[in-house]
């Protein structure tokens, strides 16, 4: 059957779209668990691949290299656009930290760890390398299914770290697969032109993501649409830009993203919205890639092997590299503690881990195994124990939810205001007083209020009770006024 048969693309379409609503559907199962979601994924994977009972042949890893990149791209931008820069400023340099001496030290011990229990000093390197980042989404989708909520800096300190830690382990596994290749002088040139890199990435995300927001903010689009395509272009061409000029394309991305998110943009609420579902569906597409490359039987084969490295990597790789990059930041042991614990990995290792195979290493394809293996261990372990671990430190926020709607007027030029959502919390001045109580300046209007599950029109007469969502019509040059009557932290719906 050709590639261009009717009857072929449509069983090709049918095959794709069942494993999409599986995935969607059977991601209602995680919670249960306390995983992340994206194991759910990888297994729907594996059990439609060649050894599973889907009986889908699919041995392309270059195919999977190429498409893992694209959807890591889309899942990175979505991150940046909801990265408050308030995050980064509270948590810029302990992040960092984690995020460069965490990430060669996590490297360094899980290739010191691999080579104790056999692995040759080549292999156990690239090994080291692959796994050494993060993926806070895996964290915060655990958190979200228990229902609670971090408090403000851990979160934005786990957030930052995943975000800015895979440029680094890029250029490692770039770095080990010289090494691995005999190529010790490509090795030394990738190590020193790191610093390099991720400043040049850095740059190219700002003015990619300031340029993106210039036009957006002047663009007159026929159709609210497009401004989704000029969002999703600004980080397609962020990535290709910084990668074309030896930059970080990955960190350009999220710099890129952070930027836009910070400005003021028309249709803000229905492009976070947009995004948003793009990355869940880059998610669910990679994840059923990579679990299509994976062959049961060669897990059979290396998990005893697996199993060890992974605990390896939790309770002793990550705790015993994180504690010290953090300590001269003095924080309480219990925060110290709950980071150390929750380094989750997620979909760049298993994307890394294609890169020998596709360079030609010796026993690349074992590799690959290996890497599944310690990810699913890595991220089960820690996964199953998030809620417990944020309830018995006590590092559960006070903060309420995050109102289950949003509230947005579609318009294409920038207006002279801003619709604000606030939270009320029980410190708060707001909290227990009417809306006629509030001293308001003249143009401020209460828009709308959330409790609970109804919709409420707010009256001068209607009192604010902690949890409430109010949504707040105001001027610029009276924002900062209205934050602190309503508690300091607002978000922008509009």
């Amino acid at each position: 059957m050709q590639l261009t048969d009717p009857t072929w693309i449509a069983v090709v379409v049918l095959v794709v779209g069942g494993l999409l609503a599986l995935s969607a559907f059977f991601s209602r199962a995680a919670p249960r668990f306390g995983v992340p979601v994206f194991l759910i994924f990888l297994v729907i994977g594996v059990l439609a691949g060649s050894e599973g009972v889907g009986g889908i042949p699919f041995e392309d890893y270059r195919l999977s290299f190429r498409l893992g990149t694209l959807a890591l791209v889309l899942i990175l931008f979505d991150g940046g656009l909801n990265t408050p820069l308030a995050a980064v400023r509270v948590a810029s340099w302990p992040a960092g930290v984690l995020a460069t001496v965490g990430v060669l030290g996590t490297a360094a011990a899980m290739a010191c760890g691999a080579r104790f229990v056999g692995l040759s000093w080549t292999t156990a390197i690239l090994l080291g390398a692959v796994v050494s980042s993060t993926d806070a989404a895996a964290v915060f989708s655990v958190l979200r299914s228990s229902g609670l909520q971090l408090k403000r800096r851990v979160a934005a300190i786990l957030e930052v770290e995943s975000g800015a830690n895979d440029p680094l382990a890029v250029l490692l596994t770039t770095a080990a697969i010289a090494v691995a290749e005999g190529e010790a002088g490509s090795w030394w040139i990738t190590f020193g032109m790191l610093p390099v890199q991720l400043a040049i990435g850095a740059l190219v995300g700002w003015g990619v993501g300031l340029g993106a927001r210039l036009t957006l903010r002047r663009a007159w689009l026929p159709a609210g649409g497009l401004y989704a395509v000029i969002t999703m272009a600004a980080a397609l061409i962020a990535f290709g830009v910084a990668t074309l000029v030896w930059g970080s394309g990955f960190l350009a991305v999220y710099v890129a993203g952070m930027v836009l998110g910070h400005g003021g943009l028309p249709h803000k609420s229905g492009l976070k919205s947009f995004h948003d579902a793009t990355a869940w569906l880059s998610q669910v597409s990679m994840f059923l890639l990579l679990g299509l490359l994976v062959f049961p039987s060669r897990l059979l084969e290396i998990a005893p092997l697996g199993l060890t490295l992974g605990l390896f990597l939790s309770l002793v790789a990550r705790p015993l590299v994180v504690l010290p990059c953090i300590l001269p930041f003095r924080f309480p042991w219990r925060e110290s503690v709950y980071i150390s614990w929750v380094g989750l990995r997620g979909a760049v290792p298993i994307i890394l881990a294609t890169m020998p195979v596709l360079a030609g290493v010796p026993a690349a394809e074992s590799l690959f195994s290996l890497v599944f293996f310690v990810v699913v261990v890595s991220s089960i372990l820690p996964g199953a124990t998030v809620g417990w671990a944020t309830r018995k430190l006590r590092l559960a926020s006070d903060e309420p939810a995050p109102p289950p709607a949003a509230l947005e007027i579609n318009s294409r030029i920038p207006l002279a205001g801003d619709i604000l959502g606030f939270a009320i919390a029980e410190p708060t001045a707001a909290a227990g007083a009417t809306i006629a109580q509030l001293p308001f300046p003249p143009g401020v209007n209460v828009m709308l209020l959330i409790r609970g599950n109804e919709l409420v029109a707010p009256k001068g007469s209607t009192r604010l009770e902690p949890g409430d969502h109010l949504f707040v019509f105001c001027k610029p040059e009276d924002r900062p006024f209205v934050e602190l009557l309503l508690g300091g932290h607002s978000e922008d719906e509009g």
